[in-house]
């Protein structure tokens, strides 16, 4: 709700940017004390960590201009210079540079996906409570009790009851993240844990794009992030069919640690 936070001489304090901020390093925090814990290489999720932010923010730019692909055609500078960003490019560019980097370094992705698989979540969590603070992503009109109203200098409409759908988005991004972390002990199969967080982001993505009312490109009668969310699902689904089927086993000693 209050994005300019505070300033030191020319310097100002976003709360969008200090969400990212307090997101991303809890994210690398919690991989690592569980990448010690788990037997796995912290200074491996330092480096995932990284390249996943560097690659990740410039996909998340990169979907973003594709969406808003006419605006960028008339006026290139009005769309690059915003803070307008897509999730899922983000996640997608994010994640293959984490493939790219486990393969220079022999190590087993799926390994350090199912481990940071519930750090992502937290950080998905802050962003939208940065989200909430800077006035993107806002809900539709509503008279409920759960509606609020952004003011002046938002990025939502002022002075209108909107539903706030990037506090849902977070409380669904932090229970994500509790449902990977009981998971993760109880997974059969290396990656289960990955591709449960790919499912679950993926119908909860689709399910708050529902009650969103900025603009955010649509293919059809569905939003870009819905579009993409049904194939996020079914690679999921279709991922856990075939480890249930082929996947490597979690070791007793790794489950039970």
């Amino acid at each position: 709700m209050k994005n300019e936070l505070f300033s030191i001489g020319p310097v100002t304090i976003y709360g969008y940017g200090l969400m990212i901020g307090i997101g991303i390093l809890i994210c690398i925090i919690m991989g690592m004390k569980r990448a010690k814990k788990y037997g796995l290489k912290e200074d491996a999720v330092i480096d995932i960590a990284l390249a996943g932010l560097l690659v990740g923010w410039l996909g998340a730019k990169v979907l973003y201009v594709i969406v808003e692909w006419k605006a960028f055609l008339a006026d290139p500078m009005s769309v690059l210079g915003t803070e307008g960003f897509v999730v899922y490019g983000g996640i997608t560019a994010g994640v293959l540079a984490a493939m790219v980097y486990c393969r220079r370094k022999g190590y087993q992705f799926l390994e350090y996906f199912d481990l940071l698989a519930p750090s992502v979540a937290v950080a998905q969590a802050f962003g939208r409570i940065g989200c909430f603070m800077a006035g993107c992503c806002y809900g539709r009109e509503t008279d409920s009790a759960l509606g609020v109203v952004f003011p002046v200098g938002s990025i939502a409409p002022a002075g209108v009851k909107l539903l706030p759908t990037q506090l849902f988005s977070s409380a669904g991004d932090f229970g994500i993240m509790l449902a990977l972390l009981w998971h993760y002990k109880r997974r059969k199969h290396i990656g289960d844990t990955g591709f449960i967080y790919m499912l679950l982001y993926g119908v909860g993505r689709f399910v708050i794009e529902m009650f969103r009312s900025d603009n955010r490109g649509e293919v059809g009668v569905l939003s870009t992030s819905q579009f993409i969310s049904i194939f996020i699902v079914a690679a999921a689904l279709a991922l856990l069919w075939n480890n249930r089927k082929k996947g490597k086993p979690v070791k007793e000693e790794t489950a039970e640690s």
